[in-house]
């Protein structure tokens, strides 16, 4: 029994390692300067596989992290780090400057490239992280895959204000969300999960979220069907509304590409592309179609 679970894990981690890897030699260029890194376990294999590059490669970009977890990452191999709130202005535009690429992981992600975060309690610093990128790149395994949001991961992580946390869980139910909970601490911390902005998650379970080609096929416009079943935006921005939430581990909308294309840089959060690990050995990947 310890050795298939011993396998099961290898395998896993066999398979995450291979999906860094490619992400990152599909999407790193030695002319970047400002490169994003997420949080989770998959993220340490995009590290380790920006870091065999070597100095040579990698000596004139800077990191931004998403959590104290990725700060730690970067500073092990020796890559420079940087707050994001410290990255440089753009004389030019007087604006701070984008990250050419922002590597992270995700607990779960669709047919249409929408993501669920927050599975490491980080999903604010992650968005923040990526919607300051040119783009996007998710990086997982192939238990990460589903075709619709909360198939395999059940719950939506959501940030939000200690003091708002009971009214937020009545809203959240009110919505459709089955039994949505404020997550407890790890045995060794007693009471809730405190992020490291000082705030509470709450997971809130709802049923598979409809994409939103099935809407647009059915003729919904209202963002959510007749058996009360959302779809991924509607949701997302529903619960944007409610007073006390800061942010939602929903990763949906724009992706890079898409909102250069708008003139609304800034605003992307979904990924260009997402790679996964397969069991077989192989990497799938999956971009906008």
């Amino acid at each position: 029994m310890a050795s298939a679970a011993a396998s099961a894990v290898a395998l896993v981690e066999a398979a995450k390692k291979a999906a860094a890897a490619r992400a990152v030699a599909n999407h790193l260029l030695p002319s970047h300067r400002h490169v994003g890194i997420g949080s989770g376990s998959t993220v340490v294999h995009v590290v380790d596989a920006i870091a065999a590059q070597g100095p040579s490669f990698w000596g004139n970009m800077t990191f931004y992290p998403t959590g104290s977890q990725s700060k730690g990452l970067i500073r092990a191999v020796g890559l420079r780090l940087c707050h994001l709130d410290e990255r440089p202005v753009v004389p030019e535009t007087g604006r701070l400057v984008e990250l050419d690429v922002a590597f992270d992981g995700a607990d779960e992600v669709d047919d249409e490239l929408n993501c669920i975060k927050g599975g490491g309690a980080c999903l604010l610093q992650e968005k923040l992280v990526a919607v300051a990128a040119k783009k996007f790149v998710v990086v997982a395994d192939y238990r990460k895959l589903s075709p619709r949001l909360c198939t395999k991961w059940k719950a939506i992580p959501i940030e939000v204000l200690p003091m708002a946390a009971p009214d937020v869980v009545d809203r959240l139910t009110a919505l459709g969300a089955l039994q949505p909970t404020v997550r407890p601490g790890t045995p060794g911390k007693a009471g809730e999960v405190v992020t490291d902005n000082g705030m509470w998650i709450i997971d809130a379970p709802f049923p598979p979220l409809l994409l939103d080609k099935e809407l647009a096929s059915a003729g919904i416009t209202t963002g959510r069907d007749a058996g009360g079943n959302w779809g991924v935006s509607a949701l997302a921005d529903e619960l944007l509304r409610i007073p006390g939430i800061v942010e939602v581990g929903l990763f949906y909308g724009l992706d890079g590409a898409q909102a250069a294309t708008l003139g609304k840089s800034g605003l992307a959060q979904k990924p260009v592309a997402a790679y996964f690990g397969m069991e077989d050995g192989s990497v799938q990947t999956k971009v906008v179609e």
